[in-house]
């Protein structure tokens, strides 16, 4: 039986379907609780800020798995955790500071990781559904140099985030659902 802890899955596609499906939801949860919480920072708020780069961290490393056994690039994935595991670090950290920190370390991870998740799509783009990872990158780019520019701003917020991760969970979502099987199909 393939999971996404357990044994090596039979396919990328199948592997990466099953992920994009968890992301998905994990997104959409995530987001409905940080905008139910956005306008303070306090325990829940920042645990749910760590807990998204850390979530990254773990469905790159899933990922990485299935991408190795089956002789795929796996450089960006390796920068990608590598990225998400300094942000959830950084984000504990500017959390201590107030919102601007907060939103100025998501603005520099949004823009890194989006790069990277436009590279990696673009690697993947045979595996079909891949241009909405490749938007993905390209949007989570050009929000990420908002929320650094929302950081200097009065009335800094939060919200904005939830709906960063909403959007991107759906990217998910229509990958998991354009991806092909083995068979091209």
């Amino acid at each position: 039986m393939d999971t996404l802890v357990g044994t090596a899955p039979t396919s990328v596609p199948a592997a990466l379907r099953k992920l994009y499906f968890l992301r998905f939801a994990f997104a959409a949860v995530w987001a409905a609780l940080l905008f139910a919480t956005a306008d303070t920072l306090g325990a829940l708020t920042v645990t749910l800020l760590v807990i998204y780069p850390l979530f990254d961290v773990a469905c790159a490393v899933v990922d990485l798995r299935s991408a190795r056994a089956h002789a795929q690039p796996v450089r960006g994935l390796y920068v990608n955790i590598a990225l998400s595991t300094l942000t959830g670090i950084g984000l504990a950290v500017a959390a201590t500071s107030g919102i601007p920190a907060v939103l100025r370390v998501w603005g520099a991870w949004a823009i890194t990781a989006g790069v990277v998740q436009l590279v990696v799509g673009a690697a993947r783009r045979q595996l079909g559904g891949q241009w909405a990872m490749i938007a993905s990158g390209g949007i989570s780019t050009l929000a990420g140099a908002t929320f650094l520019a929302q950081a200097g701003k009065d009335g800094a917020s939060l919200t904005n985030l939830a709906g960063y991760a909403f959007v991107g969970g759906a990217f998910f979502l229509v990958s998991a659902l354009r991806l092909r099987d083995g068979r091209g199909r």
